[in-house]
């Protein structure tokens, strides 16, 4: 089969929502920074170079909003290492159908490579993932499609011909914006709210694994 599969990160593969929220806490409170009540849900799924700038007014000078964003994944990992992570239901058996069917598999992310690779380690399934597509590998971070176009280039497979696996809004619209056939995950926000993507599911456990096929053939 001619078909690709895009696997975004959090929210998709694993609920480290808590964790990343947290981590984000942990580090207001030791730089002594501001953190407004609604700052998860308004940078859900945008990069740290996005948020810590515009959403937080953190900081501005390139060098200063690296090392902030260094260090909350520096905690975010920390927190997942002492607290443990599980993959959301159906995402291993996704995976194998996917391996079976001899669909390559890739991770199209707005986290850094070391947390992606950090937790494939943890939760056993970086057998399944050709490569990983990360925050470091774009300029543009979601809703632009980028991250999602290089992933579709590093598994040789046309965008049109990609299944792009969200949670997001903003990765969403990234996904439709590439040309690519969107099934959404309702770990992030009601399903109701998801009426975008091609497709909607409660949880990948839930997914008709012909009628996504049926998306892209």
């Amino acid at each position: 089969m001619n078909i690709g599969a895009i696997f975004d990160w959090d929210g998709v593969v694993i609920d480290s929502s808590a964790a990343h929220e947290r981590s984000w806490e942990l580090l207001a409170e030791e730089k002594g920074l501001f953190l407004p009540e609604d700052h998860f849900k308004k940078g859900f799924g945008r990069k740290n170079q996005f948020i810590i700038p515009n959403l937080l007014d953190w900081a501005h000078q390139p060098e200063e909003i690296e090392a902030l964003s260094y260090r909350k994944e520096e905690l975010y990992r920390e927190i997942i290492k002492e607290k443990g992570i599980e993959a959301l239901p159906g995402v291993r058996e996704l995976l194998q159908f996917f391996k079976e069917k001899k669909i390559p598999c890739v991770v199209g992310t707005s986290t850094p490579r070391i947390n992606a690779e950090t937790i494939m380690d943890v939760i056993g399934v970086r057998e399944y993932f050709v490569d990983i597509t990360s925050a470091e590998d774009v300029n543009h971070g979601k809703p632009d499609p980028e991250v999602f176009l290089i992933a579709a280039r590093k598994i040789n497979r046309e965008p049109a011909r990609c299944l792009v696996f969200e949670d997001a809004h903003y990765g969403i619209e990234a996904g439709l914006r590439g040309g690519m056939k969107v099934v959404a995950v309702a770990t992030t926000h009601p399903i109701s709210d998801l009426h975008e993507a091609h497709m909607r599911v409660n949880r990948l456990s839930d997914l008709n694994y012909d009628a996504m096929l049926a998306l892209v053939e």
